[in-house]
């Protein structure tokens, strides 16, 4: 899909994801897992201790009757055991540190990301699909990362070190005792493969619950099923959903069950073959009872049972490696429009805006501005008016950058949007749509987040100034109300004049109205129309407005017809010229009188 200069609105060319770059989230807390790896390598030279003890008391101690000596490698072997403890402790905190660090990290990474992506890609893409990815899949990947990677170095290094332990003490008893291993490792490749497809596929049915999740549980949603009647037709359609994700659980969770049951065989063949060997070994009096059971001890605690967890273990990686994919799918998401090398920051503006030739498409199908240029000068009012999909409201978002053209020019005081940074463009444009948005948060936290430093008396100045603030103080709980869920706790008009002082508060030198007071009675209207006269003075203002009875004080219109400037003036020298604009305001009067 086209949009604009940001390229594809959603892509999704699926990759390998690449070990090294699973690694590099690791290269950070390098100093915490350098002490994780000393634990482990001391951990797993101190554990080969226990069973070369038990085989000098079985040997030794008991044969001799020597209490003393008995009594020497059982406090060893409980010292070994209390060592161990204080380094698993150890071990575990700082795991845990480098495991949620890490999950931090890759939760923040990815929310700043997507606060850079561009508005197509949000207008694209359903927010449960989004939901799921930063919520369910970094929470998916979290066993992975907090303790199945520290899980495969502990059982490494065991198994390491109980192999070599095993072959300078009996290299008979150690090749009996690695001969079954292989058979343990082979069918990993295709099992892991296998569970990697089908891991793929769940995750994309759990995007769709998301999704229709999000959709249904709104208040938007509700009123929408409950006005149809359509609640049995959701529960269907969630219930078909839900058991095709069923039916591939299932399969995700059958798929190796053979092999992980032909593991737990493993691990009683190779002791009873070790006991055949080395009792044959042991009647022929080459070594004692002793050093067999020493041996199975090592190949049951040390060799077999790591082996298996790490089959298990690399399972659950292989399935996990199709979640990591869709996390860096987001990751490699081109961000919204560029800043170029050595953008400069924006001067203090004074709010002239300029559009030369610019053409926009959203679609190479489709082009919402053809040629369109205007000039607004420094404090001026300009309203655009014209029928709907005239591309008014494209030609707002294009001023802050929420799209760059395919061609054209924007600049403010002559400077090329495209070549300031963005935060400097966006600092000094305050913007009121059509869709109010508030936080689940109290009218003040709301307020100030266009200013977080502003004091009470700056909050209710500006409340004052959109007309709300005798509402807010006739509360119980005043400025510290809790407005709801994208504000529903209070009347459209309630909410469009907040969001109007949330940007009075702001004190931008452009202000941006696309259709400000389209959620308002005609009372209202006039109420916050005076208001927003007195605060357009001194600012440049770009207004969209249906009702032309808010616009006919503007210093100049724009009529915008399929993506054109077909007309501009004054309200006065429009209607004398008795073209569109005359004929719209015409139709509108008419509309209001009939």
């Amino acid at each position: 899909m086209w949009s604009g200069a940001y390229g594809p609105e959603k892509p999704h060319v699926r990759k390998r994801v690449e070990w090294k770059r699973i690694g590099a989230l690791f290269a950070s807390y390098w100093k915490e897992q350098t002490f994780v790896l000393v634990c482990i390598v001391v951990s797993s030279v101190i554990g080969l201790i226990p069973p070369f003890v038990t085989a000098r008391i079985i040997d030794v101690a008991i044969p001799r009757k020597d209490f003393h000596d008995l009594a020497i490698d059982v406090g060893v072997i409980l010292t070994t055991a209390l060592i161990s403890i204080a380094l698993g402790v150890t071990q575990g905190y700082f795991n845990s540190l480098v495991g949620e660090g890490i999950m931090r990290d890759i939760r923040t990474r990815l929310v700043s990301h997507l606060h850079r992506m561009p508005l197509s890609f949000f207008t694209g893409t359903k927010t449960g699909e989004i939901m799921n990815r930063v919520s369910n899949d970094v929470d998916n990947i979290d066993n992975v990362v907090t303790g199945t990677l520290t899980t495969i170095l502990t059982n490494v290094v065991v198994i390491v070190t109980t192999i070599a332990w095993m072959f300078i003490w009996d290299w008979r008893l150690a090749l009996i005792s690695v001969a079954v291993v292989p058979f343990m490792v082979l069918p990993l490749g295709p099992v892991g493969r296998r569970m990697y497809d089908i891991r793929k596929k769940t995750r994309e049915k759990r995007d769709e619950i998301e999704s229709i999740t999000q959709e249904t549980l709104s208040i938007s949603g509700m009123s929408l099923i409950k006005s149809f009647a359509r609640e049995q037709f959701e529960r269907n359609r969630f219930y078909d959903v839900g058991t095709k994700l069923m039916r591939l659980e299932i399969r995700l969770a059958m798929v190796g069950r053979w092999f992980m049951a032909s593991i737990g065989a493993m691990v009683t063949i190779g002791p009873a073959l070790v006991w055949l060997g080395g009792g044959e070994l042991a009647i022929a009096g080459l070594f004692q009872v002793g050093v067999i059971v020493a041996f199975v001890s090592y190949i049951q605690g040390r060799l077999y049972g790591p082996a298996a967890a790490l089959v298990g273990v690399q399972v659950q990686i292989v399935s996990a490696l199709a979640v990591f994919e869709r996390i860096f799918d987001y990751l490699d998401m081109p961000t919204e429009a560029y800043e170029p090398e050595g953008a400069t920051v924006l001067p203090h503006v004074r709010g002239e805006i300029r559009f030369e030739n610019v053409i926009f498409s959203y679609s190479p199908d489709r082009t919402i501005l053809d040629g369109v240029s205007f000039e607004v000068k420094a404090g001026q009012v300009a309203a655009f008016v014209g029928p709907s999909g005239a591309g008014k409201t494209t030609i707002m978002q294009l001023v802050p950058r929420f799209y760059d053209p395919q061609s054209g020019t924007i600049s403010i005081d002559g400077h090329d949007v495209r070549t300031v940074t963005l935060e400097s463009l966006r600092r000094d444009i305050g913007i009121v749509t059509q869709e109010t948005y508030l936080f689940h948060d109290t009218i003040a936290s709301n307020l100030r987040y266009a200013k977080p430093d502003a004091n009470d008396e700056e909050l209710r100045a500006a409340a004052r100034l959109a007309n709300i603030d005798d509402f807010i103080i006739s509360l119980p709980d005043g400025y510290a109300t809790v407005v709801g869920e994208r504000g529903h706790k209070l009347s459209g008009g309630e909410r469009q004049r907040l969001a109007i002082a949330r940007v009075l508060l702001k004190d931008p030198r452009i202000l941006i109205l696309d259709e400000a007071t389209s959620a308002l009675d005609s009372q209202n209207e006039a109420a916050i129309q005076s208001a927003l006269e007195v605060a357009m003075r001194g600012r440049t203002t770009l207004a969209i407005a249906h009702r032309l009875s808010t616009i006919v004080s503007a210093d100049v219109i724009f009529v915008v017809d399929a993506g054109r400037v077909i007309e501009s003036g004054t309200h006065a020298v429009l209607l004398a010229r008795n073209g569109p604009y005359a004929r719209l305001y015409r139709t509108q009067y008419r509309e209001a009188v009939s």
